[in-house]
């Protein structure tokens, strides 16, 4: 391996690992808010980008049936607790407001496989789609379980994984997808020759990591995430409606999802279960931060993206095996740390 090769092989790491950081940050973001460690995740980077082939290609996304079935489920479920208790004005408006955005997205995604849109609207559109299912997902299986243990609501990570990837085969199928690059531009610096598209994936996740820290720190309803995230109960206390924060944290790790998988798309052959690995690497990346700390997790990506490059080139065969036994050294060390502190605690 000479320098040439080293450089090229930090340069795949490092676009990799952008995407990584990015799932990473929405599965912490998703953990403190609401206590899920959430496995689905990596089935939104395959739902963001198979929706994105879908309207590119002039087919009406299934994605937004699914929006249609999971909507109505929610409707119903807010119908019969309103028939149950008494009449709530707040609620009805409530309703009507999912009832309008749910309409005017899934309007959006059908007149968008018919109409010549730019590339931006149309993965806005996709974006938009799989939000809101994101939000309904959590709203029908997550919200009835906010009391329970971590381990029921892990419990119920499992269970909408394995539901998710089974309805992503029905609506896409077993073929996989690509899409066009973002930036279809080359610039050579010395040897490396860098692509528009890793720059424009390293670019987006630097923005989408500022805009997250302008969020948190500028806006009331990411001061609102934060606190709930400090001390949920504290949170409900001061009056910060919680079940609204968990929404909310779902619709943002669901934006990411499927940004990182429209990012993603025009590097790797996208399939119905692709995001799955995907969303793995993000989960050992969100461990090493210990879920909570979203630069450690950052960085723990972006180290993840460069070994997982150098080991493919060097044996691509046991790359997964190498990059998911990562992980047993990080919950060694953690395990010890948790040792330590009850130790000093009972003395």
């Amino acid at each position: 391996m000479n320098f040439e090769i080293a450089a090229f092989l930090v340069q795949d790491g490092v676009t990799v690992g952008a995407v990584y950081a990015l799932l990473a940050v929405a599965l912490v973001l998703v953990f403190t808010v609401t206590r899920i460690i959430f496995i689905p995740q990596g089935e939104f980077v395959s739902y963001g980008a198979l929706t994105l082939v879908a309207l590119n290609t002039g087919r009406t996304p299934n994605t937004i049936w699914l929006l249609v079935v999971l909507a109505l489920c929610v409707w119903m479920r807010e119908a019969w607790k309103l028939a149950r208790s008494e009449f709530s004005w707040p609620v009805v408006n409530g309703m009507l407001r999912d009832l309008a955005m749910t309409s005017g997205v899934c309007a959006m995604g059908y007149v968008g496989a018919s109409a010549q849109l730019p590339f931006a609207i149309k993965a806005l559109i996709s974006i938009s789609i799989v939000v809101l299912i994101g939000t309904k997902v959590y709203r029908l299986v997550y919200e009835p379980l906010q009391s329970a243990s971590i381990l029921v609501l892990l419990i119920a990570s499992v269970g909408v994984h394995l539901a998710l990837t089974g309805i992503g085969l029905a609506m896409f199928g077993a073929e996989g997808s690509r899409t066009s690059p973002l930036v279809d531009i080359q610039a050579n610096i010395g040897a490396l020759t860098v692509t528009g598209q890793s720059v424009a994936i390293g670019v987006s996740a630097l923005l989408a990591m500022l805009a997250l820290s302008l969020f948190f720190g500028r806006t009331l309803e990411g001061k609102a995430l934060k606190a709930t995230a400090e001390n949920r109960l504290g949170a409900r206390l001061v009056g910060i409606r919680t079940v609204r924060a968990g929404r909310l944290a779902l619709g943002v790790a669901a934006a990411i999802g499927s940004a990182s998988g429209i990012l993603l798309a025009p590097l790797s052959t996208i399939y119905y279960d692709t995001g799955f690995l995907i969303g793995l690497k993000g989960f050992i990346a969100a461990v090493i931060g210990g879920m909570v700390s979203y630069p450690v997790a950052a960085i723990g990506a972006l180290m993840i993206g460069i070994l997982e490059s150098f080991i493919t080139f060097e044996t691509s065969a046991l790359k997964d095996v190498i990059v998911f036994t990562l992980i047993l050294p990080v919950l060694l060390y953690r395990s010890l740390s948790f040792r330590d502190a009850g130790q000093e605690q009972s003395n």
